[in-house]
């Protein structure tokens, strides 16, 4: 990992799960103390402000008072809380997301080599599906938007750390111990029957603001959701991210931050590492600096595997499967935007991937592959 160690256990005494306004100074100096982010002194007074546009998950900002810190304490933390909307929690719930990404940070952060935020403290109460994860605050980098796209030095950046997360576990046999990580028996099945019972309410909620073609697409696409998905379980398999977009980037500024942190862990799994590039970069540009700029892009994405250690995997097979997973950006705008809370913004983020999308699997022909 880019970074520091993952969180420690909790310490003894110290409740592990608690809400944004439950969280008090006195719970944070001994998190803080027990993570070594505050080697001494004590937060003396707290106040805490939502950030961020998560779907899912709550992210809440706490600016500290510190009395007696050293130099260096930090003066804010990020925590993460389950969503406060009651569709979206239980989305988290059912599809085991935020025990996902406890694990991650727990399990797997020191294991790759993607920059990732430092982790203070990660709890997961299975009874009652309740967490809270404690983050360094990233700020003062910038949360890409999917909404607007990004630019190619972002594309790059973003595919270098992406070969960063997949190289470390290329085809590592012990990735099976991890469980946790798999899909679902049957979740082929399981993922056309989902696409089929929400595709009339996403082509209802959003279908006259998306062209003949992207229609046509994405209604056909249905029937053929699980040979795409069982086909789709072929070739090599790494740490994949599973939602690699723009919103769960953070961009350093000429004020400060990592070049690029990426942030939002509640979908990895163990899967074929084409998805997350395919995703990625299906979305990330608008649709005509995609079309122009994709395949130097994939190429240096393949570069970046092959110079950490990546061997049997030439660039035809790589294109192929980028071409191939085109849907995956396809599958997340119809099933995820009919399973959480529904916004403005996510009605917009989710209207912008289906056009891109969608787009992307037509100019890649991805649909024959299948």
């Amino acid at each position: 990992m880019k970074g520091d160690a993952a969180p420690q256990e909790v310490a003894p005494g110290i409740a592990p799960i608690l809400a944004p306004d439950e969280i008090d100074p006195d719970w944070l100096t001994t998190v803080l103390r027990h993570s070594g982010a505050l080697e001494e002194g004590h937060v003396t007074a707290l106040t805490l402000e939502d950030v961020g546009t998560g779907q899912v998950g709550r992210n809440v900002r706490f600016t500290l008072t510190l009395e007696g810190a050293p130099p260096g304490a930090p003066a804010s933390v990020v925590g993460k809380f389950p969503s406060d909307d009651p569709v979206s929690r239980a989305t988290g719930v059912m599809q085991g997301n935020y025990d996902r990404e406890v694990r991650f940070y727990r399990e797997l952060v020191q294991t790759v080599d993607i920059q990732t935020p430092r982790c203070f403290h990660a709890a997961f109460d299975a009874a009652t599906s309740d967490f809270v994860l404690l983050f360094e605050d990233l700020a003062p980098a910038v949360q890409g938007d999917q909404i607007t796209g990004c630019s190619l030095d972002e594309s790059a950046l973003a595919l270098s750390q992406l070969a960063g997360l997949h190289a470390p576990r290329w085809q590592d046999p012990a990735l099976a111990d991890a469980s946790w990580m798999d899909r679902p028996e049957g979740g082929e099945a399981l993922l056309q029957a989902m696409y089929l019972g929400f595709v009339g309410g996403f082509v209802e909620r959003y279908g006259a603001r998306l062209d003949d073609d992207a229609i046509a697409l994405i209604e056909a696409f249905g029937p053929r959701a699980e040979a795409w998905a069982s086909a789709g379980k072929a070739g090599p398999v790494a740490v994949v991210h599973g939602d690699y977009r723009l919103d769960n980037m953070m961009f350093g500024t000429e004020a400060g931050g990592y070049p690029l942190a990426v942030v939002d862990w509640q979908t990895p799994a163990r899967g074929h590492p084409a998805a997350d590039a395919s995703y990625f970069l299906g979305a990330g540009l608008p649709v005509e600096a995609r079309r122009e700029h994709e395949h130097d892009l994939l190429g240096h994405y393949h570069a970046e595997l092959l110079a950490r250690g990546v061997s049997g995997y030439d660039f035809e097979a790589c294109w192929r499967d980028y071409r191939f997973f085109a849907f995956s950006g396809v599958v997340m705008a119809v099933i995820a935007s009919m399973i959480v809370g529904q916004s403005d913004r996510g009605d917009a983020m989710f209207l912008a991937m289906a056009s891109r999308h969608s787009a992307h699997a037509l100019d890649l022909d991805s649909l024959s592959l299948f």
